[in-house]
């Protein structure tokens, strides 16, 4: 049985590769023993802050990698 291949190419949505490298610096940063948990209580944070009207990491990140 044989699969066949696509010549579909998949992209990274805007700013993904932002919050995944926010992610790993706070990680490094604070060595939490359940990183699961951490990155959990990070996106958390994260999306209480845009909720308050603050910075939306994944808007501002999406312009940087412009």
């Amino acid at each position: 049985m044989s699969i066949a291949s696509s010549n579909t190419s998949m992209r990274v949505p805007a700013g993904f590769r932002n919050l995944l490298e926010g992610l790993a610096r706070e990680v490094l940063r604070e060595q939490p023993t359940n990183v699961v948990a951490f990155a959990a209580q990070h996106f958390q944070k994260l999306l209480e802050q845009r909720q308050a009207g603050g910075i939306d990491p994944v808007a501002w990140g999406a312009m940087l990698e412009d």
